[in-house]
């Protein structure tokens, strides 16, 4: 009989599932819901909310895709691991029912709400102690709603992470992890639990948080209830929850100390791996709790993230002709640009408030354009190099933090899949990339093997993790693109001048 393992990846544009064989460490079944990206509403300008009910949706019909795809027998399926899109806020009542839209990643309403918090608290408690600003993190957001929504926040009774949701849809039990609770910025490193002087300073009523468990561990099974509604057997445990970054390099075998993850989905991040509480004094990056930490072994994550990255290129897309041409074509048409776009810069902060940034509304903007000599081309190879250099600037806060980049690991997709993003990346950030077959739903049903005890090691859940392709950076290049990078930085310090940002 076989073992299989089943991932589910909670994005803001789509539900994933990955079906795991645990013996060839291969996926045998993996589907993405909608076909379409799925709808982010915007009451006002800076919000952006989605309906927790929709996740759970697509859920079902990836679950219920993969197992007929994959003709799942009874006894099969061992395990299931979810992860999710980070910092989002959902409340339910006492009956499990949604109270309101949750409050995504990339709502930026809490911005003054955190900036008040970290003035009230002071830095010398929330660097060393949370290691971040409160900033618009979920914890903010949660304080938001309690201010402009009291009727709402008196029916709380309790609040979760949009992994915490479909894991209660799925076992009927409201939990959490300390990898959370961290994103949340509700975890007190020092005091290694709920940081009681956060939820103090916001009023925040400590039931409100729920029973916190590892991230690999049996954190409930499918109750009858939902083995009803997704067509899965009762009684298979939920063994691993993470959110999407922390996941994302746990899929990609980033466990240790100076080991990197990089993605350009949605938004685009790169996950840099310590053993010491690092963190940024401005906040520009964050400190998280890793999936594999530990007291006897403490594990961190710092988080470097730039919300317009995939969002640039998916509009860029739509104003160029949408259906009518692909990805593929588009990255051909920019790669018949010269390095630099011919003095064409592209800042791509337009998708909410940008940590980098210090949360400051910088916004989009295209700047140098010559409508005698810019196409195209340009302006594709522009966004493309823009958010790179965005990436890039990161990195560097990264590197003044004391962290080693020399080698980032990424899986074969979205940006990445643009051969000129990937040599842009890897000349500019000088480091070598790896490009692994792999994905969040791969990588949560990894780790729900580690959690239900299928896997035996760390390096027996990763049998099967392929090695696509190593790109190493000429040294010929560091210049050239050392410049392009030079250019988007000068024009992004006269944006911020100009507009007294």
């Amino acid at each position: 009989m076989r073992k299989l393992l089943l991932g589910l990846d909670i994005g803001s544009s789509s539900v994933k599932a990955s079906l795991l064989d645990a013996d060839s460490g291969k996926s045998i079944a993996s589907k993405a819901f909608p076909e379409e990206e799925m709808p982010i509403n915007s009451p006002q300008s800076g919000w952006a909310e989605q309906d927790p009910d929709m996740w759970w949706k697509y859920v079902k019909e990836c679950i219920s895709f993969v197992q007929h795809k994959a003709e799942v027998k009874k006894g099969e399926l061992k395990a299931i691991g979810i992860a999710y899109q980070m910092h989002g806020l959902v409340c339910v009542d006492k009956n499990q029912q949604v109270l309101r839209p949750s409050i995504i990643w990339c709502d930026s309403r809490a911005v003054a709400i955190g900036e008040k918090a970290f003035a009230d608290l002071g830095k010398d408690y929330c660097l060393p102690h949370l290691l971040n600003s409160p900033g618009n993190f979920t914890a903010s957001k949660l304080r938001w709603v309690i201010e402009n929504q009291p009727e709402i926040a008196s029916k709380i009774h309790k609040i979760m992470l949009p992994g915490d949701f479909i894991a209660m849809k799925l076992t009927g039990e409201i939990i959490t992890s300390e990898t959370g609770l961290s994103e949340g910025i509700f975890w007190d490193f020092k005091q290694n639990g709920l940081s009681e002087k956060l939820l103090t300073a916001m009023e925040i009523a400590k039931e409100w948080i729920p029973e916190v468990v590892p991230s690999f561990s049996v954190q409930g099974k499918v109750s009858s209830a939902a083995a009803k509604e997704t067509g899965l057997e009762a009684g298979i445990p939920i063994a691993y929850r993470a959110g999407d970054q922390p996941n994302n390099a746990f899929s990609l075998q980033v466990l240790k100390p100076g080991e990197l993850a990089t993605t350009a989905g949605t938004s685009g991040t790169v996950y840099g791996v310590c053993d010491e509480p690092l963190y940024d004094p401005d906040s520009r990056v964050n400190t998280f709790v890793h999936v594999n930490h530990s007291q006897k072994k403490p594990s961190y994550g710092v988080l470097l993230c730039v919300n317009g990255t995939g969002i640039l290129n998916s509009w860029l897309k739509k104003v160029m002709g949408g259906p009518r041409i692909t990805y593929e074509e588009m990255n051909s048409l920019g790669n018949g640009a010269s390095i630099g776009s011919e003095g064409l810069v592209f800042i791509p902060f337009g998708n909410g408030v940008e940590r980098i940034m210090k949360n400051k509304p910088v916004g989009a903007q295209l700047l140098g354009l010559d409508l005698l000599k810019h196409d195209k081309k340009h302006v594709v190879r522009a966004a493309q190099e823009g958010i790179v250099s965005a990436l890039t600037y990161g990195f560097r806060i990264m590197k003044d933090m004391g962290m080693n980049l020399q080698t980032v690991k990424a899986g074969h997709a979205n940006m990445f899949l643009s051969p000129l993003f990937r040599k842009t990346f890897v000349h500019m950030n000088r480091v070598n990339l790896e490009l692994y077959n792999t994905d969040g739903a791969q990588g949560a049903a990894r780790g729900a093997g580690i959690g239900a005890g299928i896997f035996g090691t760390e390096s027996e859940a990763f049998h099967g993790l392929e090695l696509l392709e190593t790109l190493e950076p000429n040294t010929n290049f560091y210049d050239v693109y050392e410049e392009v990078y030079a250019n988007w930085e000068r024009r992004l310090s006269e944006l911020i001048k100009s507009r007294e940002i």
